[in-house]
C-alpha cells in the first residue's frame, strides 16, 4: 500500500494503524514522492491525501489514470462540500473519506476496494432479493450483458449506450453493471452499498447519489428520458421509460 499524506502526525499514525491491521505500507509526505514511489514499485492500493505542497493528491490521481494505472485509490480530504468530493471522483478516485475520520471507516473503504480489484462479473443470483423482487437473470454472451439500450462487455470493460461508446471508471462500472444485470428492479441503498462498496455508509452518505449523478451525466442522450431512476425513499432503478 502506498500512503501519501503531509501532516506528519496523521501520516505517523495511520502508517501505525495501517500495519497492525496487516498491511505494508509505505508512506510518503507529498505528491511527487507518491508518483515516484507508484512507478518504482506499484502498489496493491493508494491512499492519497487531496491537500498536498507542490503536486496534490487530485493532481497525482489524474497523473495515474492518465498513465493507466486502475490501482484503487482512495482520497483522505478536509474538504465537505460536494463539489470538493466530486472533483476527487472526476480525477479517478475510487472512493474518499472526510478528515477527521475513524479510522475503521478507513479499514472499511479499503476493504471494500480491494475485493473489488480482481473480482469477477456480480452473478445475478448473487444479488439480494429487493422490495421483493429476487434479482433477474438477463442473457449473458461471452461475457456480454446488456439492458435499455445499454451494451456492456465485462470482460473487456466496456460500454456503449446505442452505438456511442461510454468511458467510464472503475465505481462507475461496476455500478452500472449491477443496474443493467437487474434491469426494472428496483435496488435499494442498502443492497447497491453492500454490492458496490462492501459496506452500507449510512443514510447520510452522498457517494450513492455522487456516482448515480456521473452516470446519468455520461449514458443519457439530449433530448431522450433518462435510464436511471430514483425510487424515493427506496433506491434506484435501470429502465427505459
Amino acid at each position: 500500500m502506498l500512503l501519501a499524506e503531509d501532516d506528519r502526525a496523521i501520516r505517523h499514525a495511520l502508517e501505525r494503524a495501517l500495519t497492525l491491521e496487516g498491511y505494508e505500507v509505505t508512506a510518503v509526505a507529498d505528491g511527487v514522492a507518491a508518483l515516484a514511489q507508484a512507478h518504482r514499485t506499484p502498489p496493491d492500493v493508494v491512499v492519497l491525501d487531496v491537500m498536498m505542497p507542490g503536486i496534490d493528491g487530485l493532481q497525482v490521481c489524474r497523473v495515474l489514470r492518465a498513465e493507466g494505472n486502475r490501482t484503487p485509490i482512495l482520497m483522505l480530504t478536509a474538504l465537505v462540500e460536494t463539489a470538493d468530493r466530486i472533483a476527487g471522483l472526476d480525477a479517478g478516485a475510487d472512493d474518499y473519506v472526510v478528515k477527521p475520520f475513524d479510522v475503521e471507516e478507513v479499514f472499511a473503504r479499503l476493504r471494500a476496494l480491494l475485493r473489488r480489484t480482481g473480482g469477477g462479473d456480480v452473478a445475478p443470483d448473487d444479488v439480494a432479493d429487493v422490495v421483493g423482487v429476487r434479482a433477474r437473470e438477463l442473457p449473458v454472451v461471452a461475457g456480454r450483458v446488456a439492458a435499455a439500450g445499454v451494451r456492456m462487455d465485462t470482460q473487456a470493460r466496456r460500454v456503449w449506450r446505442g452505438e456511442r461508446e461510454v468511458e467510464l471508471t472503475r465505481t462507475e462500472f461496476e455500478l452500472l453493471e449491477l443496474l443493467v444485470r437487474n434491469a426494472g428492479i428496483v435496488l435499494d441503498h442498502s443492497t447497491i452499498y453492500d454490492r458496490i462498496w462492501g459496506y452500507d455508509f449510512g443514510p447520510g452518505s452522498k457517494n450513492l447519489a455522487v456516482y448515480v449523478g456521473y452516470l446519468r451525466r455520461k449514458l443519457d442522450e439530449p433530448g431522450a428520458s433518462g435510464l436511471i431512476h430514483t425510487v424515493r425513499g427506496v433506491g434506484y432503478v435501470l429502465r427505459e421509460d
